[in-house]
């Protein structure tokens, strides 16, 4: 079993750490909320009062934190973990962030002989709980090799899309398409129930139809149509609307610096902009089903 240091304990990473810990693995932890390190501790974890401390005698770093600046933050600069951690010890990032700052990172940590790895992941937060992510990993085929037996533990796919950065890109891709299967299907949704349609039937008939998607298939977001789902529980916790307007930040501006046309992504950014800025940036991302049914349980 390895010796894991892992670095941002929010809705994704508390989970990923209770697998690590089933798992048998020495996990040592470090969040700015002490409510979110004792969790882990109950389950037993060891606790650090800084990043710095944290990563002493690890073998492996794990971190997953909410934006590029802080990635930049703990890794970077004169009192970063990169400058602190001994040659070949194992970092890998599962943060979603910029290429271009994973690549930066990626650079110093190999100046510094760290083998370095982007790995964000898919699948929210029901597949962080039940280890089922999907890595989507940028790296060195050796150290994506030297991780994988780490990463399988809290994964149910695992792939090596290319070089560092390469997986922040395939990221970026996949979030910006859910984002656009999601206002589609809630849009189809509102559109069937202000036709009268019960919207579990329409649900039903558009999985089994050629306009089936992950949304309709695991996580409906009309409320009261599938249990479990954040719809159906007021839309608390999951994957928030301003982390969604994040990832689709990062898909426009690449977009913009590599000129590409991305209309449908365009749009869906600036839908779900407007909804947060309606006052729902802390919801799930799929509550933009109420942006189309604003005066209705929906």
């Amino acid at each position: 079993m390895a010796t894991i240091t892992f670095i941002g304990l929010g809705n994704m990473g508390g989970p990923m750490v209770s697998n690590l810990l089933k798992a048998g693995h020495d996990i040592t932890v470090f969040d700015l909320s002490t409510e979110a390190v004792e969790a882990r501790v109950a389950e037993g974890a060891k606790a650090a009062a800084t990043a710095a401390e944290a990563v002493q005698g690890a073998e492996c770093v794990i971190t997953m934190l909410p934006a590029g600046k802080h990635v930049e933050a703990v890794y970077l600069g004169a009192e970063g973990l990169l400058a602190q951690l001994p040659a070949g010890t194992l970092v890998v990032d599962s943060s979603t962030i910029a290429p271009e700052t994973s690549r930066a990172v990626a650079e110093q940590a190999r100046a510094n002989d760290i083998p370095f790895l982007d790995a964000p992941v898919s699948g929210g937060v029901g597949g962080a709980r039940a280890g089922a992510l999907t890595f989507i990993c940028g790296g060195a085929e050796a150290t994506f090799n030297r991780a994988r037996p780490i990463l399988d533990v809290m994964a149910k796919n695992v792939f090596l899309a290319g070089d560092n950065g390469a997986g922040q890109i395939a990221k970026i891709c996949n979030n910006m398409l859910l984002a656009i299967l999601m206002t589609g299907t809630s849009e189809a949704l509102a559109l069937g129930v202000k036709n009268g349609l019960d919207p579990s039937v329409l649900s039903e008939i558009m999985k089994q139809s050629s306009g089936g998607n992950w949304a309709l298939n695991g996580y409906n977001p009309w409320p009261g149509v599938m249990d479990g789902t954040p719809a159906s529980r007021g839309y608390d916790g999951g994957f928030l609307v301003n982390l969604m307007n994040k990832d689709l930040g990062l898909a426009f501006d690449n977009a913009v610096g590599h000129h590409a046309a991305i209309p449908m992504g365009s749009l869906a950014r600036n839908l779900f902009e407007l909804h947060a800025g309606q006052g729902n940036g802390s919801l799930d991302f799929s509550s933009i089903q109420q942006f189309y049914t604003p005066d209705s349980e929906g």
